[in-house]
């Protein structure tokens, strides 16, 4: 197994630790995946999207400032 990924990394021509990090990469992010968000964006598309006074109450309660880093001390 570890020959087969050496000599396919040199086909590629990189490390075989970058041909490893590559096709773990493949592995958990196939091509074809739905993301969350364009998946949630299409749903609402179907439904007609948002109206207008949703949208201002999503603007209006939605946290503008960057999030503080967490202190466990």
């Amino acid at each position: 197994m570890h020959r087969a990924i050496r000599i396919q990394a040199a086909l590629h021509g990189r490390s075989t630790e970058a041909e490893i990090r590559d096709i773990l990469e493949r592995a958990a992010r196939p091509e074809g995946r739905v993301k969350l968000g364009s998946f949630l964006a299409s749903i609402a598309r179907e439904v007609g999207g948002l109206t207008d006074k949703e949208h201002t109450l999503f603007e209006n309660t939605r946290i503008t400032s960057p999030a503080r880093a967490v202190s466990f001390e």
